[in-house]
């Protein structure tokens, strides 16, 4: 077996504790460095315990770790904005949990092959996570004009971070259901629940076909086969129903497709309901994994992609 690949974790709150924890049990990764800027950081005494190396220097400190190769960012867009170049020009590979959107935009279940490669990647969004597979799976089996998604978290998963971003989520997870999802045109909209008790995370996504027969048997085998693709490494992942129904749109009369998807976390550091975290990072320690068998001794070395 060969020797694990030295990461960091920038961020030390719900989100890199999270994300910790699934990245302490990943055998081709050893998390060298969890690295914030508040010496309070509740997370960080958590790693400190553990016995996971600590910084509250942040990105310098990452910097200056020679033998870290891969950062996963889980701070702010704004953050990663300024972090991303620094990064690069340290020969460190960035795992973006922001909607920075500075790299090529990446879904495990769909695209992760075609960007393993890159210096700096993006994870989008957690709506973007959890509904562009299934734009893309829809689009497979049949072109799509249109694809909306509105996804709904409980207010409690949703913590400063998630509510700074809240503008760059709706810009970045509508582009990526074109840009990913392979949509002519898309739109996002996020929702937070304060129900109580908290809601798991819940996503509906209309999708209306380009003009053209519409093969349900073949749209709803599509969607079944990614589902399970997604579930693979996010386990509460689910779609919980699939209409086809015919509807006025500005195409025409037409069959649209509506599918409601539910996330529920792993609760490996977060609560069940906040799955709308779990699937980012489920997903980061996914793409974190075949980063780290790319830059394995076996492996030839990364190859610079102009980002998206």
């Amino acid at each position: 077996m060969s020797t694990p690949v030295k990461v960091a974790i920038l961020g030390t709150g719900n989100i890199g504790t999270d994300l910790l924890m699934k990245l302490r049990a990943v055998d081709e990764i050893e998390v060298a460095l969890f690295a914030g800027i508040d010496p309070a950081s509740a997370g960080l005494a958590r790693a400190a315990q553990l016995g996971v190396p600590v910084s509250h220097a942040g990105l310098e400190a990452i910097l200056a770790d020679d033998e870290v190769r891969i950062v996963f960012d889980a701070t702010s867009a704004y953050a990663h904005r300024e972090a991303a170049p620094r990064l690069q020009a340290a020969g460190k590979v960035a795992v973006d949990l922001t909607p920075a959107a500075v790299g090529p935009l990446v879904v495990p279940a769909v695209n992760l092959e075609e960007h393993a490669a890159a210096p700096n990647v993006n994870l989008i969004t957690c709506g973007g996570q959890a509904t562009i597979p299934i734009v893309a799976a829809i689009n497979d089996a049949a072109p799509l004009a249109y694809a909306e998604m509105v996804s709904t978290i409980a207010s409690l998963s949703a913590g400063p971070g998630t509510r700074k971003n809240i503008d760059e989520f709706t810009f970045t997870t509508a582009r990526a259901i074109e840009r990913v999802g392979g949509a002519q045109e898309g739109k996002a909209i996020m929702v937070l629940n304060p129900a109580d008790p908290p809601i798991l995370m819940r996503n509906t996504l209309y999708a209306v076909p380009a003009a053209g027969t519409l093969d349900e048997a073949a749209v709803r085998a599509s969607i079944d086969a990614r589902v399970a693709e997604v579930a693979a490494y996010v386990p509460g992942y689910r779609c919980k129903s699939v209409v086809v129904d015919e509807q006025d749109t500005r195409w025409g009369r037409v069959p649209v497709v509506i599918a409601l998807l539910e996330v529920e976390g792993a609760g490996d550091f977060l609560p069940a309901y906040a799955g709308n975290l779990d699937i980012m990072t489920a997903a980061a320690c996914r793409i974190g994994r075949r980063i780290a068998a790319e830059l394995s001794p076996a492996a030839p070395s990364p190859t610079t992609e102009v980002p998206a």
